[in-house]
């Protein structure tokens, strides 16, 4: 008899499959058959919160769908497992591709082959997926279109690779010794990196003990890559606790889901980090001195006993909304020049 964990991944492989094909009767049908009609989703700005397979069909896959009409889901990580709280979710992350012909969310089309990372998290309770909590990389869309119009990012900026082992379509069955020792190994990193800098020097979080030396983290648009420790110092995590210092400090009213799944490991919350905007050098953005809560779901990769891999994503354009910076209307006066409207599909076809 198959485990939980294992007949949640199999019954959102259905799913899956008519995304990579994406015909929209079949996405549909499956949304609707696999989503309780009183789900709740929760979708990175501005696209909101919403109920139920077909306000999650309508508000963000048909919009989607018509400027990418040859859009494809392509999944690297399919994991799950059980959280301290006794929730089992599966999560999801991977690519949506397509040839972006129409602007959506005012983003204009370039006629190109176009990639959004997505990182997607589903709480299943007797069989149906009654919680969804994702985040897509909105602003790799903008970047790609040249219509960023915030800070260039300090990280690399590419198409995020999916694992260097391509084993993140993790197969049954769930094990649990291995699943539980991989997600022991990421909280004890966390609470390690949190003695920074409040407890000493870069020494007191003993990286190396955590972190492979060749390890990436793959950031959000906005923020970008970091290759080795010293990359993830220097592009995201000195700017990001310079600016925000009181982080980790508070965790009332956050829940943090994690869970395991062989050599991954991933957490979401909504939200799952509350801090300070108090400093400059985040993203360039100027010190505003308001309590901010950020959106951040992850994916780890264990190798060997270290973190290899660690896929992360950051809701930023909720980030800048709760400081008052609407990055569309900028995108929107950044553009203005740009002449709108959409590019005939098939691209030049004869």
């Amino acid at each position: 008899m198959s485990d939980v964990h294992t007949t949640h991944k199999s019954l959102i492989a259905p799913l899956l499959q008519a995304m990579y094909h994406f015909d929209a009767n079949g996405v549909r049908a499956q949304l609707r058959d696999l989503i309780a009609s009183d789900a709740v989703v929760h979708m990175p700005y501005p696209l909101g919160d919403m109920t139920g397979p077909d306000a999650f069909y309508d508000r963000c896959y048909a919009p989607l769908l018509a400027s990418w009409p040859d859009l494809e889901r392509r999944d690297w990580i399919v994991m799950a497992g059980q959280t301290d709280q006794g929730d089992d979710w599966v999560g999801c992350g991977g690519h949506y591709v397509g040839t972006f012909v129409a602007p959506w969310l005012d983003i204009p089309p370039t006629g190109h082959l176009t990639h959004m990372r997505y990182h997607e998290f589903f709480r299943f309770v007797d069989g149906q997926i009654v919680e969804i909590q994702a985040i897509w990389d909105i602003p790799e869309v903008m970047m790609q279109a040249r219509a960023w119009p915030m800070a260039p990012s300090l990280g690399r900026e590419f198409c995020i690779p999916g694992p260097a082992t391509l084993d993140g379509k993790v197969p049954g069955p769930w094990n649990a010794d291995q699943s539980n020792a991989s997600c022991q190994h990421v909280l004890d990193m966390l609470a390690y990196l949190t003695k920074y800098p409040s407890q000493g020097g870069p020494e007191v979080m003993e990286m190396d003990r955590f972190w492979h030396p060749k390890m990436n983290w793959y950031g959000p648009a906005g923020i970008g890559t970091g290759r080795g420790i010293s990359g993830f110092r220097n592009w995201h995590q000195i700017p990001f606790l310079r600016a925000m210092p009181d982080r980790g400090q508070d965790v009332d009213g956050l829940t943090l889901h994690f869970f395991g799944d062989g050599d991954y490991v991933a957490v979401t919350g909504w939200p799952n980090m509350v801090q300070t905007l108090s400093q400059d050098g985040w993203m360039g953005i100027a010190p505003a001195g308001k309590r901010i809560t950020l959106k951040s779901l992850d994916f780890w990769r264990i190798e060997n006993g270290l973190i290899r891999e660690n896929w992360v994503l950051v809701d930023l354009l909720d980030a800048y909304h709760q400081l008052g910076i609407d990055v569309l209307a900028r995108m929107r006066e950044f553009n203005k020049a740009r002449v709108p409207g959409s590019i005939p599909y098939p691209v030049g076809d004869i």
